[in-house]
C-alpha cells in the first residue's frame, strides 16, 4: 500500500513538471505578445484558424494561442494569468480536470483552453451550475473573447430557438448543464432540420465539475407530457398514514432511509381500504401510494428536504442548499408531498424523452472540469469519464489554520458552543461564515444569535436571490453570515480592509457533510490566495451522519471517558476525526456503487435512445427520397407477418387466415386478396405475392401525391409520428422492466443481465411495431394536400429528483395526447405530429401478436 502511494504521489510530481515545461513555453512568448497593437489580437486568431485548417494540430498552437489569451486579458481585464494558472489550463485542453483552490482564478484559467480550442470553428461549451454564473461568466469574459475576435453566446432558460440556434453557433456558449441537457432532447424531438439549435457536440469545460458529474449524475432530465390521472388516492393516502403510529404501524431504518408498514399497520390500510388482502396484485397502485405517502410524511422533512413557497413544493439541493426551480420528486413522490402538506396535487406526467447528465456529458468529443475539490472522486471520474484530476499547486502558499473537529454530547450543547465562538470572534471584528447543511439548521442558528444580540445576514433556499449581495459582504470587519452549502459553490470571498490583521475569514462548520468534497468546498472560503483564515467544524452525537454511522461507536468513547451529563464538555481527537471521516467514505463508496450501477443500466437506454435519435435525424435530414426506407419498413412487416404464421413444417397448418387478415388490416382492399390465392403456395411466393400487391399501391400513392417532394413530405409525416409515439411508449415499459427486474435476484437471476436481455426484446419488437404502423398508415391512409409536420407545444421540462422517472398509466388517451396541446407548466418543447391524413376507418383493426 505504501509503495502504491508513493508511485501516486510520484507521478503527480512528473505530471506536474511536465505541465511546468510546457507552461515555460507560454511564457517565453510574453515579450512578443506585449508588442502587438489591439488591432493585432484578431488578425491573429484568423492566422491561428487558418493555420489549423492547414493541418496544424491545436497541441502546436498551444503555446502561441495561450500567450494571446494571456496578454489579451491583462489589456482587457486587468488579470495576468500566473504560471499555475497555465498549467490549469493545459489540464482542461488535454481533457483532464484541473483541481484548484478558492480564489486562484479558474474562470480566468478556463479561457486559454475556452479560445484555443474555438479556433477549431467546432464550438466549445463553457457549462456552469446556475444562469447567474453563466452570465456573469458571459459578460465579463465575453469582452476578452470578442477583443481577440471570437463571438461569445449566453443560453438560457426560456429563450426562444432563434436567441439559443444563435448562441450555440457562437464560437464559444456559456450554459448551465440542465439548459445543455434539454436542448439535446428537444432538438432530437423536432420535426424539421431548421428547429434543432445544437450542433455536434465538441468540446466542454464544466465548472464545479463534481457537482454536475458526481453529484448530479443520475439525475434523469425528463421532456414531459400531462398523463390523465385522479390525484384523489393520494390525497386519501396521505390522510390514512397521518393516522399511523410509529414502531406500532411503520419502521423506519435510519441507515438506509427507508419505511414499510408492521403487520398491524397492514390490518389498519386493510380496514380504511376495506380490502381482505393488501398486497393482493390488484392493489399495486394503492401499495405505491401508501408508500409514497409514508416516505413523504415521516422520512421527507420539510426546510431541509423542501420548502413550501406560494403554494408550491420546491425541492432543496442537499449539496448546495439551493432551491431546485423546476425539478420535481419522480414516481409520485412529490405529489404526495404536496397531499401532505394540504397543497394542490398537481398531475403525474408521461415521460417522453429523458437523459441522465452521465451519458449526456459522456457525448461530447472532448471534456474537461475544473472545481476545488476533484481528489476524492478521482477513481469514478477515471473509470466513468476517462479523465484524469490533476492537483494544480497554489499560486501562494497557503496560511489557513484547520482545527480539529470538536464533538459534543448533543444539539444544543453544540450549538450552544457555536454562538459562544461566534460572539467572541465577532466582539474583535473577525468576519464569520457559518455552514449548515439544512434551511432549518440555518433559521435555527439565526434565531439563537438573535438572542444574543449579533447582527448577521441568513442565506438559504428562502432568501438566495440575495446570494450574490450577502457573499460579497461576507469578508467585511464584523460580518457574520449563516448559509447552506450553496455558499460553497462558484462564490468568492474577498477580505475587507484591516480583516487580515484579526486572522482573516473564519468559517464554521455546525456538521459534516456526507461528502467530504463538501466540507471542503466549504473549508475553501478561507484563506484564498495567501489571506490568512481558519476553520472549525462544530459536530454532536446527535447528528444525522452521527447516528446513521457509527454513532453507537461514538456513544461507548463518549461513556468510557465518563462524560455523560457534562454537557459543555467536548472530545477533540485525531481518532474520532478519522472514525467521522471513514463514515464519509463508507456513504461515498456507496453512493459511487449506486451511480455506476444505474450506468450500467443506463447504458442499455443510451444505445437504443442514439439508434432512435440517429435514425430520426436521417429521415429529417433526408431531401432527396425515402423510398427505400419505406419499402423496407414494408417488406420487413411482410415478412415477419407471413413467417409468424407458416412456421409450421405442415403446410395444413399455416395460419393463411391471420395472414390474409393482415394484409387486408394492412396492406390491401379486402377485395384484392383471399385464403384462396394463398394457398398452394411456399413462404417466399406468399412474402412475393404479398410485396408485389403492396408495391402497387405504394406506386398509387406516389402517383397520387403531384412530385416526389410531396411523397417525401408525407412519409416523413407519418414515420416521424410513428416514432415518436412509439419511442415514448418504450420508455415507459422499459421503465416498468427497470422497477420489477430487482426481484430476479431473488430467482438467482442477475438483474442486470435479465434487464439487457429483455430490454433488447423489447427495442426489437418495438422497431417491429414501427415498421406495422408506418405500413399500415402509408398503405391505407386518405392522404390529404398541403401535409405539414405539427409540433405538440407545451410539453414540460424537469429534472426529477432521483432516478425513476416520473410517469403516467397506459391509456386510451395517450395516442390522441400526442396530438393535443398540454397544460404548459414549464418550458415549451416538442414532441408529436399530426399525421394529415386519416386511416381508412371501414377496415376492421387487426391483433398484432408479438409486435407490441
Amino acid at each position: 500500500m505504501a509503495n502504491f502511494l508513493k508511485q501516486l504521489v510520484e507521478n503527480d510530481k512528473r505530471e506536474l513538471r511536465r505541465l511546468g515545461k510546457l507552461a515555460d513555453k507560454v511564457m517565453a512568448y510574453e515579450n512578443t505578445m506585449s508588442e502587438l497593437t489591439d488591432e493585432d489580437f484578431p488578425v491573429k486568431t484568423e492566422e491561428y484558424k487558418t493555420r489549423y485548417k492547414q493541418g496544424e494540430s491545436l497541441d502546436s498552437l498551444l503555446p502561441e494561442a495561450f500567450a494571446l489569451v494571456r496578454e489579451g486579458a491583462r489589456r482587457v481585464l486587468g488579470l495576468f494569468p500566473y504560471k499555475v494558472q497555465i498549467m490549469g489550463g493545459i489540464t482542461l485542453h488535454e481533457g483532464n480536470i484541473a483541481e484548484m483552490r478558492t480564489g486562484e482564478g479558474k474562470t480566468l484559467t478556463a479561457t486559454m483552453p475556452v479560445y484555443l480550442n474555438a479556433l477549431s470553428g467546432d464550438g466549445v461549451h463553457v457549462v456552469t451550475v446556475n444562469e447567474y454564473l453563466a452570465t456573469r461568466d458571459a459578460e465579463e469574459m465575453g469582452e476578452l473573447y470578442e477583443f481577440l475576435g471570437l463571438s461569445v453566446g449566453l443560453n438560457l432558460t426560456g429563450m426562444p430557438a432563434e436567441q439559443k440556434r444563435e448562441a450555440y453557433h457562437s464560437d464559444i456558449t456559456y450554459s448551465t448543464n440542465n439548459e445543455l441537457g434539454f436542448d439535446y432532447l428537444r432538438d432530437n424531438m423536432v420535426v424539421y432540420k431548421s428547429q434543432m439549435v445544437q450542433r455536434p457536440l465538441n468540446f466542454a469545460v464544466v465548472d464545479e465539475t463534481d457537482s454536475i458529474l458526481i453529484d448530479e449524475a443520475r439525475t434523469p432530465l425528463i421532456i414531459s407530457g400531462q398523463a390523465e390521472k385522479s390525484t384523489a388516492l393520494y390525497q386519501r393516502a396521505d390522510f390514512f398514514v397521518k393516522g399511523l403510529k410509529e414502531e406500532e404501524d411503520y419502521t423506519i431504518d435510519l441507515t438506509s432511509k427507508t419505511i414499510s408498514l408492521t403487520d398491524e399497520g397492514i390490518n389498519k390500510a386493510e380496514k380504511a381500504f376495506r380490502l381482505p388482502n393488501l398486497y393482493d396484485i390488484d392493489n399495486a397502485a394503492l401499495i405505491h401510494h401508501i408508500d409514497q405517502a409514508l416516505r413523504a410524511n415521516y422520512i421527507m422533512l420539510i426546510d431541509i428536504d423542501y420548502v413550501v413557497d406560494e403554494g408550491k413544493i420546491k425541492i432543496v439541493d442537499g449539496f448546495t442548499g439551493r432551491i431546485m426551480e423546476g425539478r420535481r420528486y419522480s414516481d409520485g413522490l412529490h405529489q404526495a408531498i404536496e397531499a401532505k402538506e394540504g397543497v394542490n396535487v398537481e398531475n403525474e406526467s408521461k415521460t417522453m424523452a429523458t437523459i441522465t447528465f452521465q451519458n449526456y456529458f459522456r457525448m461530447y468529443r472532448k471534456l474537461s472540469g475544473m472545481t476545488g475539490t476533484a481528489k476524492t472522486e478521482e477513481e469514478e471520474f477515471r473509470e466513468i469519464y476517462n479523465m484524469n484530476v490533476i492537483a494544480i499547486p497554489t499560486n501562494r502558499p497557503i496560511q489557513r489554520k484547520d482545527g480539529q473537529d470538536l464533538i459534543y454530547p448533543n444539539l444544543k450543547s453544540k450549538f450552544n458552543a457555536v454562538v459562544k465562538d461566534i460572539k467572541e470572534r465577532h466582539e474583535k471584528g473577525q468576519p464569520i461564515l457559518v455552514g449548515t447543511v439544512a434551511v432549518e439548521t440555518s433559521e435555527l442558528l439565526s434565531d439563537l444569535l438573535k438572542k444574543e444580540g449579533i447582527p448577521h445576514e441568513v442565506l438559504n433556499a428562502k432568501n438566495h436571490f440575495k446570494e450574490a449581495e450577502i457573499v460579497m459582504q461576507a469578508g467585511q470587519r464584523g460580518a457574520v453570515t449563516i448559509a447552506t452549502n450553496m455558499a460553497g459553490r462558484g462564490t468568492d470571498i474577498k477580505l475587507g480592509s484591516g480583516v487580515k490583521e484579526l486572522g482573516g475569514l473564519c468559517v464554521i462548520g455546525t456538521e459534516r457533510h456526507e461528502s467530504r468534497r463538501i466540507d471542503n468546498q466549504l473549508r475553501g472560503r478561507a484563506g484564498r490566495q495567501g489571506d490568512p483564515g481558519a476553520t472549525q467544524f462544530y459536530l454532536s452525537l446527535e447528528d444525522d451522519l452521527m447516528k446513521r454511522f457509527g454513532g453507537e461507536k461514538m456513544q461507548n468513547i463518549w461513556s468510557r471517558l465518563n462524560m455523560e451529563g457534562e454537557e459543555e464538555n467536548f472530545i477533540q481527537s485525531k481518532m474520532l476525526t478519522k472514525q467521522v471521516e471513514s463514515s464519509q467514505k463508507r456513504v461515498e463508496g456507496n453512493n459511487y456503487d449506486t451511480r455506476k450501477n444505474v450506468l450500467e443500466y443506463d447504458e442499455v437506454m443510451r444505445e437504443q435512445r442514439e439508434i432512435i435519435y440517429s435514425q430520426r435525424l436521417q429521415i429529417i435530414n433526408e431531401e432527396d427520397s425515402l423510398e427505400k426506407v419505406t419499402t423496407n419498413m414494408i417488406r420487413r412487416t411482410i415478412h415477419r407477418m407471413v413467417e409468424n404464421h407458416t412456421l409450421a413444417e405442415d403446410k395444413t397448418k399455416w395460419d393463411l387466415e391471420a395472414i390474409v387478415d393482415f394484409a387486408t388490416s394492412a396492406i390491401c382492399h379486402p377485395e384484392d386478396i383471399s385464403v384462396e390465392e394463398l394457398a398452394g403456395k411456399s413462404a417466399l411466393e406468399i412474402e412475393a405475392l404479398l410485396d408485389e400487391k403492396a408495391m402497387k399501391i405504394y406506386r398509387e400513392k406516389q402517383a397520387e401525391l403531384n412530385g416526389p417532394n410531396q411523397m417525401l413530405e408525407f412519409e416523413k409525416v407519418v414515420i416521424l409520428r410513428v416514432v415518436d409515439r412509439k419511442w415514448t411508449d418504450h420508455i415507459d415499459e422499459m421503465d416498468h422492466l427497470r422497477q420489477g427486474v430487482g426481484l430476479r435476484g431473488y430467482a438467482q437471476m442477475n438483474p442486470l443481465t435479465e434487464y439487457q436481455t429483455e430490454g433488447f426484446e423489447r427495442f426489437q419488437a418495438m422497431i417491429g411495431a414501427i415498421d406495422y404502423d408506418v405500413t399500415r398508415i402509408i398503405m391505407k391512409s386518405q392522404i390529404r394536400q398541403n401535409l405539414q409536420r405539427e409540433q405538440v407545444q407545451g410539453v414540460r421540462s424537469i429534472v426529477a429528483k432521483g432516478h425513476d422517472r416520473q410517469k403516467g398509466p397506459q391509456s386510451p388517451a395517450e395516442e390522441a395526447a400526442m396530438n393535443k396541446k398540454v397544460e404548459n407548466v414549464e418550458h415549451t418543447s416538442n414532441t408529436g405530429l399530426h399525421p394529415a391524413m386519416e386511416a381508412d376507418k371501414n377496415e376492421k383493426k387487426h391483433d398484432r401478436p408479438g409486435m407490441e
